[in-house]
């Protein structure tokens, strides 16, 4: 069984109900279950599953706090660590705060500068892994993130793994591939789908893998070939790493 969480406006509830009547037209699930609510409040209760399609990010703090994995890899365009209030930006800063989960890892992010100013962006019990060369400052002067292009998806993966441990929870956000495959609302990734499939399955095999959700999903997929493709192929490939 999947369980579609339709978090958010309008836009993302439409997208994950969409998208859950493609997997069962495509053959690649017989049913599902759908939760439904405009805010994080309202959603009804999460039925623990290994197998989740969500809307907006914010709902994947609602599961791990149901699942209660422990460690967590985010696959993301984003870092999602901005520390001003709990929304989509900032779920995964949120989550490590208050300790429903113990560490995370964050793979493929391209856009880290906080949003304003104001904001303060989490980084405790968390490493990033960009995905492209990216500096940062510490005591010893500016250092280069461990980053996909570099470094390849086997030493982002091993280095995760050392972090880590062996048994993660894993999300993967769909705006982490590029612009033009139009699945989530807000596209920034710099990952194409072979990049990304060869990252889930590097995952698999150095991970077990509790359960995971696909996220981000908008109502911009059911017109774009490129985007209902990948949610195939990257859905399947999830499925792959927990069976």
């Amino acid at each position: 069984m999947v369980t579609l969480i339709a978090l958010g406006e309008a836009p993302n509830r439409e997208g994950v109900k969409y998208v859950g009547r493609l997997l069962v037209r495509e053959g690649l699930v017989d049913d599902f279950r759908l939760v439904e609510a405009l805010t994080l409040q309202g959603l009804p209760g999460i039925p623990e599953d290994k197998c989740y399609i969500v809307g907006e990010h914010l709902a994947t703090y609602g599961i791990l706090k149901r699942v209660k994995p422990g460690r967590i890899i985010s696959v993301d365009a984003h870092t999602d660590l901005m520390h001003d209030y709990l929304d989509h930006g900032s779920w995964l800063a949120y989550a490590l705060e208050e300790r429903v989960v113990e560490r995370a890892a964050v793979i493929g992010p391209v856009l880290m500068i906080p949003a304003t100013e104001k904001s303060r962006l989490w980084t405790r019990r968390v490493r990033i892994y960009p995905a492209i060369p990216r500096s940062r400052k510490t005591g010893r002067g500016w250092r280069t993130y461990v980053n996909l292009r570099s470094h390849g998806v086997l030493g982002v993966v091993e280095d995760a793994r050392r972090y880590l441990g062996p048994a993660i929870y894993l999300t993967v956000d769909l705006d982490v591939l590029r612009p033009e495959y139009r699945i989530a609302r807000f596209q920034h990734g710099e990952l194409c789908l072979e990049e990304l499939l060869e990252l889930i399955e590097a995952i698999g095999e150095v991970f077990t893998v509790r359960a995971f959700d696909m996220a981000e999903i908008s109502d911009r997929v059911k017109k774009s070939q490129l985007g209902r493709r990948a949610v195939l192929e990257v859905f399947q490939a999830l499925k792959e790493v927990i069976e």
